[in-house]
């Protein structure tokens, strides 16, 4: 038995399309969507939507989805996302220029700037009564 032979074809064909010492941590992306539970190419890509878009963790406070495991900057998520979608299309016998034109069903993970919770007025006759009038 060959080493080529050791893996599924479907790994196989990620290594190639990922050889780049570079392209590794896609190439871990595409054999996730070549070893996807779905049984079907929409269930691959929805997996791969779960595996490379997080919710946010807290409720209401969109930054911390980077707190999940998913790859952090927006940018990243779309690299783990086609790379995954690869791996489906390898998987299903999906012609890549096909693979290569879905698009993820998510939101972007635009950070959303939370306004500053207003301060309480002071009054500056309450701030004079409460200085010593000596010094120490």
């Amino acid at each position: 038995m060959l080493p080529g032979e050791w893996t599924p074809p479907c790994g196989n064909l990620c290594t190639k399309k990922y050889a780049a010492l570079t392209q590794i941590p896609w190439r871990v992306f595409c054999k996730k969507g070549c070893d996807a539970d779905g049984e079907t190419w929409e269930e691959c890509v929805g997996e791969c939507n779960e595996i490379c878009y997080k919710d946010p963790v807290l409720k209401d406070y969109q930054w911390s989805a980077y707190f999940d495991r998913s790859p952090g900057a927006e940018s990243y998520s779309m690299e783990c996302f086609h790379a995954c979608v690869s791996g489906c299309g390898f998987k299903f016998g999906i012609p890549p220029e096909k693979a290569d034109q879905v698009q993820p069903n998510r939101p972007s993970k635009t950070v959303i700037e939370r306004p500053p919770l207003p301060s309480p007025p002071i009054d500056p006759v309450l701030v004079a009564d409460d200085m010593p009038s000596t010094s120490a």
